[in-house]
């Protein structure tokens, strides 16, 4: 509930401070006086977006205060997931700074906008002419229905299959975008696959090919050089074997002479076994080698094929050819298993949707099986507010459509007098019908489940004096179970709160106030009675005035 209101700097309001109790509390005063500007400042602290023309004093901020009673209201998740210190008694303030920028605070936390509005929404209800034309709206149509149903379990498990639902469309049909593009490019990338794949490239592979590329090119030089090797190392008269072997004789018999000889003769003999296998290995090399056209051919069309690879995949060596080849690899394979996985999709779409079905179904069900009732209770509650003819012609379809609170559509016809054709709300209820209405609908959702604080603006406006009676009256019953503030004009209503607030103007230095004051008995009296007879207080106004409060 709302315990206390502070107001500073905000319209014709210089300072302001009230405290309200729980029950019914009515507001009056004169027109202008300035009730809409109550209004207005309370719903900046609720998180509507601030004008700077609502300063005072252009060059002092505004600050407006609330301070709520919120144990009853559940709201520890919302605190809790929106890093809030949550307290039972919990204060919201506004702050418009003369530069037009705005900050808002919950138990002195800096918030955002959007929070401030979100908890305010759960904290009061504000019922103007604005939320009358809701009545037309489906949702809120089914809001109440549901409330009367008791839905709410079973609303938050359609909820939530229908998250699975959407995600699961959202992937199938992401698939199939998918499949679309990539089938284009299946063939393409299949070719180059196949292509890399036939050429067999494996890491070394191009050095091995152009070394090898290289003495087929060049056999006729290199048998040049291999005979002129073996030619020094095997002549017959100078050859370098022939000299190490007159060599090697000399020093086997130096060795007899000392272990310097020994040592020498040793090395030489080194020499000579080196020397002599490389002999024999270029003999060998001069029989192994030998033109080759053919082979020659194959390495350079293998290195041919290599080069034309890495030009046509801007690629600069074999490694960087088999990440390409493993990267088309993976995506003809994606390909390749799309139908597949659409399918595996398909089927579990066809489940989610299933499942969503059996929890519509279960809402529906639930929903039909109250509309009797809602419609007794509506027709019973505007027969005693001066409707006795108002009847309703409510019904629930199936829609193909999966919306966020089921798969209904929603037939809510009106008809005031009897032999009238039925209509919706907004076209067939006049203002004054759709009010009580309204007063109504709020009254039966009060049963059902736990509202925030109801402030009804002016909602009694356009209805006699008996009937703004019971208006009261239901305003009264409400409050036995949650706060309600009525602003009005009607003196039936204004004498049934609990406590009555006057909003009223003052000049003070040639400038205008609005103040806000609680009545005591004898002063609500006289405001009742100025409200009956005008400025004319007679015995007879007062009379009914203390009537009224008695």
């Amino acid at each position: 509930m709302l315990s206390k209101l502070s107001i500073k700097n905000y319209a014709l309001i210089d300072h302001l401070d009230v405290s309200f109790t729980n029950g019914f509390t009515s507001i009056t005063g004169e027109t202008g006086a300035g009730k809409s500007i109550l209004l207005g400042g309370l719903s900046l602290v609720l998180g509507k977006r601030a004008d700077l023309s609502a300063l005072r004093d252009k060059d002092l901020k505004c600050i407006i205060e609330a301070e709520f009673e919120i144990k009853k209201y559940k709201l520890k998740r919302f605190f809790k997931s929106n890093d809030l210190d949550y307290e039972d008694r919990t204060i919201v303030r506004r702050e418009i700074l003369p530069s037009g920028k705005s900050r808002a605070f919950i138990n002195d936390t800096p918030i955002t906008l959007d929070i401030l509005s979100q908890l305010g929404n759960q904290l009061i209800d504000v019922h103007s002419q604005h939320q009358t034309l809701q009545l037309a709206d489906n949702d809120f149509q089914l809001k109440v229905i549901d409330a009367l149903a008791d839905n709410k379990a079973v609303l938050e498990e359609y909820s939530d299959k229908l998250v699975v639902y959407k995600k699961t469309s959202n992937e199938l049909e992401q698939l199939i975008e998918f499949q679309k593009d990539a089938d284009k490019e299946y063939d393409y990338n299949s070719f180059l696959l196949k292509e890399l794949e036939e050429a067999n490239l494996k890491v070394g592979m191009q050095e091995e090919l152009e070394e090898q590329h290289e003495q087929l090119n060049n056999v006729e030089g290199i048998m040049e050089q291999l005979s002129k090797g073996e030619q020094l190392l095997n002549d017959e008269q100078a050859g370098i074997v022939s000299l190490l072997s007159e060599l090697k004789l000399t020093s086997s018999k130096l060795s007899g002479f000392g272990s310097q000889y020994t040592e020498l003769n040793e090395r030489i003999q080194s020499v000579f076994i080196e020397i002599d296998d490389i002999a024999n290995e270029l003999q060998f090399f001069q029989e192994q080698i030998e033109a080759n056209p053919q082979l020659l051919e194959v390495v350079s069309g293998k290195l041919q094929l290599i080069f034309d690879l890495q030009k046509k995949h801007q690629a600069l060596s074999i490694q960087e050819l088999l990440k390409i080849q493993e990267e088309l690899s993976e995506k003809v394979g994606v390909t390749a298993n799309l139908e597949s996985n659409i399918e595996k999709l398909q089927e579990k779409l066809l489940k989610d949707k299933s499942e969503l079905k059996e929890t519509a179904d279960t809402l529906s069900k639930r929903r039909v099986a109250v509309l009797a009732n809602l419609k007794q209770q509506l027709q019973d509650s505007l027969d005693r507010l001066g409707m006795p003819s108002a009847t309703f012609q409510i019904e629930i379809h199936p829609s193909s459509d999966f919306k966020s609170n089921g798969n209904d559509n929603l037939s809510f016809l009106f008809s005031a007098n009897k032999g009238s054709n039925y209509g919706e709300l907004k076209k067939v209820a006049s203002g004054g019908e759709l009010s009580r209405i309204m007063l109504t609908i709020k009254s039966i959702l009060a049963k059902y489940e736990h509202l925030p604080t109801m402030m009804f603006d002016e909602i009694d406006t356009g209805v006699s004096g008996e009937i703004s009676n019971k208006m009261g009256d239901i305003m009264l019953e409400m409050s036995k179970t949650m706060q309600v503030f009525s602003i009005t004009h009607l003196p039936q209503v204004a004498s049934k709160g609990d406590q009555q607030f006057k909003v009223y103007k003052t000049d003070e230095n040639d400038t205008t106030h609005t103040r806000m004051k609680e009545l005591t008995a004898d002063e609500r009296v006289v405001e009742l009675a100025g409200m009956l007879g005008g400025n004319d207080l007679s015995d007879s106004a007062m009379a009914h005035a203390r009537e009224l409060l008695n």
